[in-house]
């Protein structure tokens, strides 16, 4: 009966009838049901509320945030300043009178703001000239009347819902979304089921859905609203947990992998060819890979480890494992310059065992092409590593047992799956540089086992990361000439923008020639950038490994990788340019000697001094302080931090998770309630739960677990997770 009643048209509501119906649809609401969980963006709460005299106060003593006042239009005026068209409202409130101004938009503004309406205004507070108290283009909410004389006089929290054009259209505003949305609350709120069963309600201390729905659009306090957002979370967090749960066990239990068996004596002979030693870190989480080989499950391991901390060694020792069991391995790696260097370091390292290595990626002549991929085919082929060409159609594996992906977050989901599909239940061993705050893991690799590498080799001495002006680049030129003399390499970089990599070639291209012909004209310099094919890349990484070259001019196409011993200064120009993760990966060209490395990043004069004056604990700034304060954030941190797990914190409070790994690369849904930077705790105890519940009842079949298999065929049959479940 209740779900009969939901699924309703909204035309039959009051106020809304065929017409209005189709301006909601519009928008994404067709259903009663929809209507309900039509949440609010935000809530107007009177303890945030100050009177005009209070507000003329703050403005004296120099307050630069933003405060809220609500008011009654007493009328408004168009007036022209240097030929711009001004329109400014008065209003009043019971202590005073203040105005608000907007410097385009007249037409518009002049049809909203109509004498005796009342508006919630918020903005910054300036007092004019003239002793009046403004605010220029403030964000504003009309009121009904009996609204602005409740809410004033009792307190009541007003929730605010976005109110798109396609509404506004059909004449549909502020408060009468409201009393459309309040009369659906009260009308059906009492049909709506439940979604998460009483055991894990009880056990959670959750409200319950129908209570949650009404506190959502109708708060009586801060608390209850806080505990309706709580319940709303978990119940997202807990389904996403439960798919992947399952894509998990699904993938352990219902394919049956290789079992590999260790043979010591290559294992034994290759280690003792390394001209180091391995790292306890290295050493554990080859432990974890060597049980994962030897089970019969298919391993699906992500390998997380900084830049430098010895991945790559690793990801070759487990290929060892299995090619040692007559298998084939693929290693994906994400450009070609970076595929062409593991060719060459792995054909070095695996000569001596009679391994046979090949490379594959795009621009190979047709001859040596053929013969790669026929004996990719009969197996002749142990090791096969290339970029994005591993996975066209015609590429066919003998004996595929294991893929390892690195950097994965460059390849996107299916990229990754066709080179999986290509092996017969082959194993999977993603690796990334980019260290992955814990939330976040923990929502997009819940369906992976995780090894870190935590430690750098013992050799490596830690970076020295310095902030300078451009004012300083004359003495870092000197710096460089200094120790260019004891053996130093130098990396210069200058940024490269995607929209205009036309003029940072250009602007690449400049200062080679400047730096070569005027102060370092000494010095003998290459140039590298992405304009380049990767065989010519090839050669200058080439000449600059030889050390035919002191100092590479280049664009951020080093960022990955790239591994030159004697390289130990990189100077990064127009710094605040990039993004804090990328500056990271830079910085890791550098420092894998056991000399003394130098990271130095350049800015503006001004933004350096500033940088370096500026001490902050993210916890403590504001959103605001975070938004006007971001390069620095970022260069500071990066000085501040030489640990890639603590900037990855860091980052994802800049930039937020969607701009780290987009939805089409990591299959990441885009959650509508949980915020994984800030609700770890909550995160994790779903997940608990979930992987409990699953692991005890991987079908769902039991009579309790019923209700989560009915829940999430009904709401998540078309998920990417779901859809995965064998």
């Amino acid at each position: 009966m209740g779900n009969d009643k939901l699924s309703e048209s909204l035309q039959y509501l009051k106020s809304i009838g065929p017409k209005r119906a189709e301006s909601f649809s519009s928008i994404g609401i067709n259903s009663i049901r929809d209507l309900l969980f039509y949440f609010p963006s935000r809530y107007l709460d009177r303890s945030t509320i100050l009177d005009s005299i209070k507000v003329v106060q703050y403005a004296i003593q120099g307050f630069e945030g933003e405060v809220t006042i609500i008011g009654k239009v007493v009328d408004s005026e168009t007036h022209y300043y240097n030929k711009k068209q001004v329109f400014k409202v008065r209003f009043k409130d019971n202590t005073g009178f203040f105005e608000c101004v907007w410097f385009n938009g007249a037409k518009y503004f002049k049809s909203v703001f109509n004498p005796g309406n009342y508006f919630a205004v918020s903005a910054k507070p300036v007092i004019t000239r003239y002793g009046h108290l403004q605010f220029a283009h403030p964000d504003f909410d009309r009121l009904a009347d009996e609204e602005s004389s409740n809410f004033l006089n009792t307190g009541k929290i007003i929730p605010f819902y976005r109110v798109p054009k396609q509404l506004r259209e059909a004449n549909i505003g502020d408060f009468s979304i409201r009393r459309i949305v309040q009369a659906a609350v009260k009308d059906y709120s009492n049909f709506i089921e439940e979604t998460l069963p009483v055991s894990i309600i009880e056990d959670k201390v959750l409200m319950k859905l129908p209570e949650t729905i009404n506190t959502m659009h109708s708060p009586l306090n801060y608390d209850l609203l806080n505990k309706a957002k709580t319940r709303l979370k978990f119940e997202e967090i807990f389904y996403f947990e439960c798919m992947i749960a399952m894509r998990k066990h699904s993938i352990s239990k219902s394919t049956k992998g290789t079992s590999f068996k260790v043979k010591s004596a290559p294992l034994k002979s290759f280690l003792k060819s390394l001209p180091f030693e391995l790292t306890k870190a290295q050493l554990k989480v080859l432990s974890e890979i060597r049980k994962d080989l030897e089970d019969d499950k298919p391993m699906n391991r992500l390998l997380q480890g900084d830049v430098g901390s010895g991945k790559t060694i690793v990801a070759l020792i487990s290929m060892l494992i299995v090619i040692e069991n007559g298998f084939q391995c693929a290693f994906m790696a994400p450009t070609e310059i970076l595929s062409d260097q593991h060719f060459k370091r792995f054909t070095e390292l695996l000569s001596p065992l009679n391994i046979s290595v090949e490379q594959l990626i795009s621009g190979q002549n047709k001859t040596d092409r053929t013969r790669i991929l026929n004996n990719i085919k009969s197996g002749k082929t142990n090791l096969i590593i290339g970029t994005h060409a591993l996975i066209e159609s015609k590429v066919i594996f003998n004996k595929l047992g294991l893929v390892v992906i690195d950097e994965q977050h460059r390849f996107g989901v299916l990229q990754r799956s066709n080179l999986v599909e290509k092996g017969y239940r082959a194993e999977v061993l993603i690796m990334t540089a980019t260290p992955i705050p814990r939330t976040l893991s923990m929502t997009l690799y819940g369906d992976l086992d995780v090894s870190i590498i935590d430690e750098l080799p013992k050799n490596r001495v830690a970076i020295k990361t310095l902030l300078r002006g451009e004012n300083s680049l004359h003495s870092i030129y000197d710096f460089i000439k200094t120790k260019t003399k004891d053996g130093y390499q130098t990396f210069i970089v200058y940024p490269l923008i995607e929209e205009s990599d036309k003029i940072d070639l250009n602007a690449a291209l400049t200062f080679y020639d400047k730096l070569r012909t005027g102060e370092l004209k000494e010095l003998r310099i290459g140039l590298l950038h992405g304009r380049m094919n990767w065989q010519e890349k090839e050669q200058v990484m080439i000449d600059f490994s030889d050390k035919k070259y002191d100092v590479l001019v280049s664009t951020s196409v080093i960022e990955v990788g790239i591994d030159i011993p004697d390289a130990n200064i990189i100077v990064i120009n127009n710094a605040e340019r990039f993004g804090l993760s990328q500056l990271h990966q830079l910085r890791g060209r550098v420092g894998r000697s056991n000399k003394q490395a130098y990271c130095i990043l350049v800015t503006k004069n001004e933004l350096a001094v500033r940088s370096n004056q500026f001490n902050f604990n993210m916890e403590y700034l504001s959103t605001e302080q975070v938004e006007k304060n971001k390069s620095i954030i970022r260069l500071n941190s990066l000085v501040k931090y030489p640990n890639g797990f603590d900037l990855s914190e860091i980052d994802l409070k800049l930039r937020g998770p969607g701009n780290i790994y987009s939805t089409q690369q990591s299959g990441m849904p885009e959650f509508k309630f949980i915020n994984i930077i800030e609700d770890g705790d909550l995160i994790l105890d779903a997940k608990i739960s979930a992987f409990e519940i699953i692991e005890n009842d991987p079908g769902l079949n039991s009579e309790k677990n019923i209700f989560f298999k009915n829940v999430l065929q009904k709401n998540y049959s078309s998920s990417f997770f779901f859809a995965h479940i064998a």
